[in-house]
């Protein structure tokens, strides 16, 4: 059976691929004739085709249920692509890089002298509030003054095909695991579309990420030893861990496979004796990292460890304390924090944002929960929040009185139309809202991902992509220009 774009609706959304029924846009074109001339059969057995190879290549992410229990899970996939023109993604690249420029010097600045405070930019109150910054971590200055080594940001395109960030991801990122095998399993189910376009590439992500490590190192030396510190195989992103680790050529390890010795340097445990560390990628949560500096109860974590990093004699990427600046209301004034350090407008805006710390945006809040998305500070993953065009009135009392009782702790925003992309549903394309998650590296030098990792919410109008809570993803293209070869 045959596509036809006249009977695709994106309705009143910005859809990425289809500008109106029957109408591709400007460099995507000759995809979606592409796509038509494979047929929805043709399409939907490459999609199961996909499944296979995800299933047969281990590609897994781990689920929380309400039981207490661990369910593993084949990482959700749809093989239409996302495409973005390369003109456009050199905006949002330079707008990245900017934004996580600022945000490290924003850390370093409350780390020490908080000048931004001082001057008044940025409330006292809200550091005083902050679950996520670390009083052990004053006066530290890590390697290169960086402490968001790795950050992923959530991007959001509205219907007016305005590009947001939606949120900054700073203390352990992940999902670019997922991006990489995204373009594996894309290659693998449409040979024929990469022999017509050359999206820019991705797979060279696990050799910047260990150039950005090893840049990091204490030690002067042409191949320091990196490890990549994992919670355990009980993670939900253990799959990421064990394959980012493979990829860069590293030991992957948990916290009892190193130490810190009386020289304050830390050691790994092999089976020809202790061999220094240098540089550590770690996946744990900074209250677990170090049962002597943070939880006394943490078996996830190294004794002494932190010791080791102020001694400088090992690099942690991300540095802990990093997470002061993962947080919604703290992401409210990152275009202040942007124009403060570097005397320039964002070039990538916020998502319009209510604090309700402020009286006049409380009350707006709760005058309008209805049509707003509500959120707390600190949750991540979906969770926790309101989704106010969703929501009942109960649900909208629980909350109200949740914002009234803590509101330096909740922000809001209005319900954005987040942009679509076509997507194979039963045997059938049909519109699905997606986000996108870039990942910039920063040490010596920054460096962004070409694209990221699109997920898309599967279920019709529903706008919670996380995976964890029903999402997909899909592969995303830069195509450097809007012809075929």
């Amino acid at each position: 059976m045959s596509i036809d774009w006249n009977d695709y609706s994106c309705e009143d959304f910005y859809d990425e691929l289809v500008e109106a029924p029957g109408k591709a846009r400007d460099c995507v074109d000759g995809l979606l004739q592409d796509l038509e001339d494979l047929g929805h059969d043709e399409l939907v057995t490459r999609q199961e085709a996909a499944d296979v190879a995800i299933k047969e290549m281990g590609i897994t992410f781990t689920v929380y249920s309400e039981e207490g229990g661990a369910i593993d899970r084949t990482w959700p996939f749809d093989i239409i692509p996302r495409i973005i023109p390369q003109s456009e993604w050199d905006r949002v690249e330079a707008g990245l890089r900017q934004r996580v420029q600022a945000l490290n010097l924003f850390i370093d600045d409350l780390y020490h002298d908080q000048r931004i405070i001082a001057d008044g930019v940025f409330p006292a109150e809200v550091l005083a509030k902050s679950v996520n910054f670390r009083p052990q971590c004053v006066g530290v200055n890590p390697p290169l003054g960086i402490w968001a080594h790795i950050c992923g940001s959530d991007l959001v395109r509205d219907a007016d095909g305005t590009i947001y960030v939606l949120e900054d991801n700073l203390r352990v990122p992940s999902g670019v695991s997922y991006m990489l095998e995204n373009r594996l399993v894309t290659k693998r189910v449409f040979p024929e579309l990469f022999e017509h376009y050359a999206p820019l590439p991705v797979d060279d992500y696990p050799s910047q990420l260990f150039d950005t490590l090893a840049a990091l190192s204490p030690r002067p030396a042409d191949y320091p030893e990196v490890v990549v510190l994992t919670p355990g195989i009980y993670n939900s992103a253990y799959f990421e861990h064990a394959y980012l680790a493979q990829q860069m050529g590293c030991e992957l390890v948990e916290g009892r496979d190193l130490f810190v010795d009386d020289d304050d340097c830390v050691y790994m445990r092999t089976v020809d004796g202790a061999e220094r560390v240098d540089v550590i990628y770690r996946r744990v949560d900074d209250l677990f990292l170090d049962p002597e500096a943070f939880l006394p109860d943490s078996a996830l974590g190294v004794p002494g460890l932190l010791r080791a990093w102020k001694a400088g004699k090992v690099a942690l990427a991300n540095a802990p304390g990093a997470g002061v600046a993962d947080d919604k209301v703290v992401y409210a004034f990152v275009p202040e924090i942007i124009r403060y350090y570097l005397d320039a407008d964002p070039i990538i805006p916020n998502v319009p944002t209510y604090r309700c710390m402020d009286s006049d945006s409380l009350a707006y809040t709760l005058e309008h929960m209805e049509t707003l998305v509500v959120k707390p500070a600190n949750e991540s993953g979906g969770y926790g929040m309101l989704v106010g065009p969703a929501s009942t009135k109960a649900e909208r009392e629980r909350f109200a009185e949740l914002i009234k009782k803590d509101p330096r702790n909740y922000i809001s925003q209005p319900a954005l139309k987040l942009s679509t992309v076509p997507t194979i549903i039963g045997r059938k394309l049909e519109p699905r809202h997606v986000d996108l998650r870039p990942f910039i590296l920063s040490a010596d030098r920054q460096q962004v991902t070409m694209g990221g990792l699109t997920r898309v919410a599967m279920r019709k109008g529903s706008l919670v992509v996380n995976s964890s809570q029903g999402g997909g993803s899909k592969d995303t293209w830069i195509l450097p220009d809007c012809a075929k070869d």
